[in-house]
């Protein structure tokens, strides 16, 4: 009888053994890589030049509504003058990065204090104390400089607070209106006649450009930090509750909703923003991996893995995905299928996300150095000692360098071109 109970006990072992072993390897095909179909939801048709106002330089983060983060028309390439034409002094941690319009450069330290600085000389216009937390670029558009905010300190605070939304006369400084919502650190989107921000409270709010009002507000099922993209007439967004959403825009009504891979361990979520092109949406989230999903369906048609942590937006230029990852590596992928194209090892955890401008992609690790890349093959083409987590946006003739707490303003190096 006991030998029996011995052998029934030994095989229940064998099949508890065998079932873990089948559930790590079922995890491990559904976290597995995947490569895209380049003709499977996919356009090989580039994006079109955004045309701003003539007064208007670089309007929000990621420059444009889909957040590329490759603007076009800009002819101005490295080397730089080793010695700023200007340097703003913050005092206080600079993590995301300015906007430009109407001769001034508009940009909030970790304090949350908004600067408007001469775009000159690099001279305080004017400034405004929010006496709350930030970690958030402007955006600007209709004369008017819209700034999310968190909670006042603690800035680690997550329970019983609040944030704002407020909208600033450009030339002036003077608060149009504000609203309050949940701590936000959501770069606003500008859309028109609307300003699209997400919160804490797992909410995503339009309000109406001019006056504030509430047009529409969703609810997701998690904290919502990464910035909001614009493409058609869909807004797009990642969430800490592992889900990516697509929303129309003039009505805030779902139309879809994608996950990242389920997989052994914690699952992804998104603190990146997406980037809209080609019919796709790429963004990287926390488990590491890139992914890329039908902007029409939601499907996804092809992830990426890294070596750590994906906190960095990523600029999508000629079919090139780019983006930095915590594992100290700046990567590039193809837009279609997910094949990495290039590595750069940068020595150093990239959190901040990379700008291209006129084929050199620009990005900053964490030990303080930005790098400009040729996009087309990752090869070195400029350094800087200096940069932290935001990298760069540029004017006609000037490329505006985010230190930690400094912005520079650096020029061309003469006899090295007239662009």
């Amino acid at each position: 009888m006991k030998r029996r109970v011995a052998y029934i006990a030994a095989g229940l072992i064998v099949l508890v053994l065998a079932a873990g072993a089948a559930y790590v390897l079922y995890r491990k095909h559904q976290g597995r890589d995947i490569r895209g179909n380049p003709t499977v939801e996919f356009t090989k048709k580039e994006p079109k030049a955004v045309k701003e106002p003539p007064e208007v330089t670089w309007p929000m983060y990621g420059y444009d509504a889909a957040r590329l983060r490759a603007p076009f028309g800009l002819k101005l390439r490295p080397p730089f003058r080793a010695h700023p034409v200007w340097t703003f002094r913050a005092g206080r941690l600079l993590e995301f990065p300015p906007v430009i319009a109407y001769g001034r450069i508009y940009i909030v330290d970790n304090a949350g204090v908004v600067f408007a600085l001469d775009e000159g000389r690099g001279k305080v216009v004017w400034k405004y104390k929010s006496g709350r937390c930030s970690a958030a670029s402007p955006a600007v558009g209709r004369h008017l400089v819209f700034v999310a905010l968190l909670n006042k300190p603690p800035c680690n605070a997550s329970h019983g607070v609040d944030g704002k939304v407020i909208a600033f006369d450009a030339e002036t400084g003077r608060v149009r209106w504000q609203r309050t919502i949940g701590p936000s650190e959501t770069s606003p989107l500008f859309a028109g006649d609307l300003v699209v921000v997400g919160d804490w409270s797992h909410n995503v709010y339009a309000f109406t450009t001019a006056t504030g009002n509430l047009r529409w507000s969703y609810k997701a099922g998690g904290l919502i930090k990464g910035a909001i993209a614009l493409a058609g007439n869909r807004v797009y967004f990642g969430s800490y509750d592992t889900h990516v959403y697509a929303l129309d825009v003039h009505t805030g009504k779902q139309v879809w909703r994608a996950s990242s891979q389920p997989r052994l361990g914690r699952t992804g979520t998104f603190y990146a923003n997406p980037a809209v092109a080609y019919g796709r949406v790429y963004l990287g989230a926390t488990d590491g991996k890139m992914y890329s999903f039908g902007a029409t369906s939601g499907k996804l048609r092809w992830s990426n893995g890294t070596g750590d942590f994906i906190y960095s937006s990523a600029a999508v230029w000629r079919r090139n995905v780019l983006v930095g990852s915590y594992d100290g590596n700046f990567y590039s992928f193809d837009a279609a299928t997910g094949d990495m194209r290039w590595r750069f090892d940068a020595n150093g955890k990239i959190s901040g996300s990379p700008t291209v401008i006129e084929g050199i992609v620009y990005f900053s690790t964490l030990k303080g150095r930005t790098f400009g890349l040729d996009a087309r093959d990752g090869k070195l083409r400029w350094s800087y000692p200096a940069g932290q987590y935001a990298a760069v946006v540029a004017a006609k003739r000037r490329l505006y360098l985010v230190g930690y707490s400094k912005l520079y303003a650096l020029i061309r190096k003469r006899g090295s071109g007239s662009r």
